[in-house]
C-alpha cells in the first residue's frame, strides 16, 4: 500500500496488553451483528491492520486472530473462547515491517497451523511455525525470493497433498512466484516461478485458487491494480496456462481482493472483484465491483449491472458469508471515499439465491461499523455455531462483527 502515510511505530510494554473500551456496542441496531469492539477487541485506533486470520495456535477448541500489520510488528489476539482478544505481544518478533496479508496452512505436516506474512515496501515475507502452544518459530530464511507482496493464496496446486504458495508481485517489472512445497522436505520450498507460471509482468494486488473449469485442480485468479486480471488454468501438475479470455469484463480495473464463490447457486464458481477508482489519489477508473458469472461453458461473464448494488466508493476488502442463514453466500463490502481517503460504513448485500444482490446495509450492519475498512476474516469466534467477521482497517479501529 502506497500513497499515504506508514503506520507510527508505538511504544509498547512487555507482556499482555488488556482490553480497551471504543465508544458504545450499544449504538448498533443490527438486526444481524453485534459490533463486539468495545468489549472485546484491543483498542488501537490508528493500527494499520491490513489483514486477518482465525486460528487456533495453541489448540484450545477457539480461534485466535492474527494480524498483519503495515508499518509495525504483526499482532496475535488470543482469544478465551467467547471471542475476547487480548494482545499476547512479541510472538512474531519486534522488527515492524510493511505486512500486507497473512495466511495459515501446515507447512511442514506436524500437525500445527503455520503462519505466512507478505510484505511490500521492504519485501521481507515472513514464515513461523507454529509450536501448538501458542508460540511459533521464525523460519523466514525457507521463503525462496523477496519481492513487493501484495496478495498471495495457499492450495496444493499439483496434487501431491503439501500447500503450495502463489505469491502475487507488484513494482518494476514485477513478475508473480509460485513456490511448491518440497513434498522430501516438509517446510522447504521449490520455486517453480519459470517452469510453471506464464511470464508476464503484472501489478498484481490479490490472487485466488479454486477449480474454475471443473476439472479437479486448483486453477488462479489474478487481481491486478493495473489492467488486466487474469485467468489462469492448472494442468493438474502445478503448470498455468494464460485463459485470461475467458473471463469478460465490461471495462478496465484498479482491483484489490478477487473473491470465487458459487453466487448464483447452479454448483459453478464465479468470480467478484472489488475494485478501487485509485490508490488513494485521484479518479482514475470505476470502482464498481464487478460479479463475473459462469456461463456454464468455462466462460465468466460480467453481469455486475444487473446483479450488484451500484457503488461510487473504492473497496479495498470484503469477505463472502452468509450472514442471515438462508443457506446462500452474502457480501460484505469495505467502502472508503477516494479521492479523499475517508473513512465510510461497510456495506452488506445479501443474496436472493440466485446471485441478485441487495444493500441490507441499514438492516445488517451496525451504525458503528465505519472506518478505512480493509480485509477481513470470517469464522465462529464465541462458538454459537455462527460465523463472526474480523474486519481489518487502515490507520482506524479493526472491527468485530458477532453473530446476535
Amino acid at each position: 500500500m502506497r500513497q499515504h502515510p506508514k503506520a507510527a511505530h508505538f511504544a509498547r510494554a512487555a507482556g499482555i496488553v488488556g482490553l480497551a473500551v471504543l465508544g458504545s456496542a450499544s449504538a448498533s441496531t443490527s438486526s444481524v451483528f453485534v459490533d463486539a469492539t468495545a468489549t472485546h477487541v484491543p483498542s488501537a485506533p490508528e493500527l494499520h491492520a491490513l489483514d486477518a486470520a482465525f486460528v487456533d495456535v495453541d489448540q484450545d477448541g477457539d480461534l485466535d486472530v492474527i494480524l498483519a500489520v503495515e508499518g509495525d510488528v504483526n499482532r496475535l489476539y488470543i482469544n478465551d473462547g467467547k471471542a475476547r482478544l487480548t494482545w499476547r505481544q512479541g510472538v512474531f518478533g519486534k522488527v515492524a515491517h510493511d505486512t500486507e496479508h497473512v495466511l495459515s496452512a501446515d507447512f511442514n505436516r506436524d500437525g500445527i497451523a503455520d503462519v505466512m506474512f507478505i510484505a511490500e515496501d521492504d519485501q521481507i515475507h515472513q514464515l513461523f511455525f507454529g509450536d501448538g502452544k501458542g508460540g511459533f518459530t521464525d523460519v523466514s530464511d525457507r521463503l525462496p525470493a523477496r519481492s513487493e507482496g501484495n496478495g498471495f493464496a495457499i492450495g496444493d496446486v499439483n496434487g501431491d497433498r503439501f500447500s503450495d504458495i502463489a505469491l502475487g508481485n507488484s513494482g518494476k517489472g514485477a513478475r508473480n512466484f509460485l513456490w511448491l512445497s518440497d513434498p522430501a522436505k516438509p517446510g522447504y520450498f521449490i520455486d517453480a516461478t519459470r517452469t510453471h507460471l506464464p511470464h508476464v509482468n503484472d501489478a498484481t494486488q490479490d490472487i485466488a485458487l479454486a477449480d474454475l473449469d471443473d476439472d479437479g485442480d486448483l486453477d488462479m485468479v489474478v487481481a491486478n491494480e493495473v489492467p488486466p486480471n487474469r485467468l489462469l488454468l492448472n494442468d493438474g501438475r502445478g503448470r498455468f496456462t494464460d485463459a485470461s479470455g475467458r473471463m469478460v469484463l465490461s471495462v478496465p480495473l484498479h482491483t484489490r481482493e478477487v473473491h470465487v464463490f458459487d453466487a448464483t447457486n447452479d454448483g459453478k464458481p464465479d468470480i467478484l472483484f472489488l475494485n478501487l477508482t485509485s490508490n488513494a489519489g485521484q479518479r482514475e477508473r470505476d470502482p464498481q465491483a464487478r460479479l463475473l458469472v459462469n456461463d456454464g461453458r468455462g466462460r465468466f461473464i460480467d453481469e455486475s449491472a444487473k446483479r450488484l448494488p451500484a457503488n461510487d466508493f473504492s473497496a479495498w476488502g470484503g469477505i463472502v458469508v452468509d450472514f442471515n442463514d438462508d443457506k446462500h453466500p452474502d457480501l460484505i463490502v469495505g467502502a472508503i471515499e477516494v479521492p479523499g481517503f475517508n473513512p465510510l460504513q461497510a456495506r452488506a448485500y445479501a443474496n436472493d439465491g440466485k446471485g441478485y444482490f441487495k444493500d441490507v446495509t441499514a438492516e445488517v450492519m451496525p451504525r458503528t461499523v465505519v472506518g478505512r475498512s480493509w480485509s477481513m476474516a470470517v469464522g465462529d469466534l464465541n462458538g454459537d455455531g455462527k460465523d463472526d467477521v474480523f474486519i481489518g482497517g487502515w490507520g482506524t479501529q479493526a472491527r468485530l462483527l458477532l453473530r446476535k
